[in-house]
């Protein structure tokens, strides 16, 4: 019985703090911990250092996992590196799958601006400056990689979003293969187009070797077009998940 009131405890814990995430700016630390907040800002301390100010507080960013604020939520990514500085990926989808995209750290809109030294007096209007570094998780667990080695792992109790991935990673590796070969029709064609010297572009090699060229940008419009197709069906694959 008292394992039964612990177990529902501890459910009844992760339901309110599923809700309040969207009701209420926090903190969530790597160690497990919770700072709730009425203001949650950037500022560099003595050192040059950036730190999170919580109201009254500080906090260093290296202990900072999640933050959620009016302006979005937030993970930090200094651990998907060996060699990062601290950067925070937005969450653009939320769901069962979370998907984060990262956002320049300048450009977080409450940070503060260290190009201003008083930011009431110069304004700052926020300017997005995302990379296209794309990372997921499930509920405030570790970032991963975007990627079909993990998802492949986390979307295999749901058999549709999983022949959707399938899909995504059949359409990546034909884009792969038409940029390979775009590429090999690229060089041949400057080779072919230059194998007689100075007399190369008065006569018929110049002619195939633009056409072999040709034929490589082909190759390489189309490889862009599946890429562009590919993350299509990722997003679907995600957003079927979701469901």
């Amino acid at each position: 019985m008292k394992k039964l009131l612990i177990i529902a405890m501890a459910c009844y814990g992760l339901s309110a703090r599923a809700q309040l995430r969207e009701s209420r700016d926090f903190l969530y630390l790597y160690s497990d911990s919770i700072i709730y907040a009425n203001d949650i800002k950037f500022r560099p301390d003595f050192a040059g250092n950036l730190r999170v100010k919580v109201d009254s507080r500080n906090v260093p960013i290296a202990q900072v996992k999640f933050l959620n604020t009016k302006d979005g939520f937030f993970a930090n990514t200094r651990k998907m590196g060996i060699m990062r500085t601290e950067e925070f990926a937005e969450r653009i989808i939320a769901g069962k799958i979370n998907v984060f995209q990262e956002t320049s750290l300048a450009y977080v809109p409450f940070i503060y601006n260290p190009h201003y030294a008083y930011e009431s007096q110069y304004p700052v209007t926020p300017v997005t400056s995302i990379n296209s570094n794309m990372y997921y998780n499930k509920g405030y667990s570790d970032l991963m990689k975007l990627n079909y080695t993990n998802l492949k792992r986390d979307l295999r109790d749901d058999p549709r979003s999983m022949d959707m991935l399938r899909a995504y990673r059949r359409s990546m590796n034909t884009s792969t293969l038409f940029y390979i070969a775009g590429a090999a029709s690229l060089l041949t064609g400057v080779f072919v187009a230059t194998s007689e010297g100075k007399n190369a572009f008065s006569d018929k090699n110049f002619i195939i070797g633009s056409s072999i060229g040709g034929l490589g940008l082909g190759f390489i419009t189309g490889g862009y077009l599946k890429t562009l197709s590919a993350k299509k069906k990722l997003e679907n694959t995600i957003d079927v998940y979701n469901r």
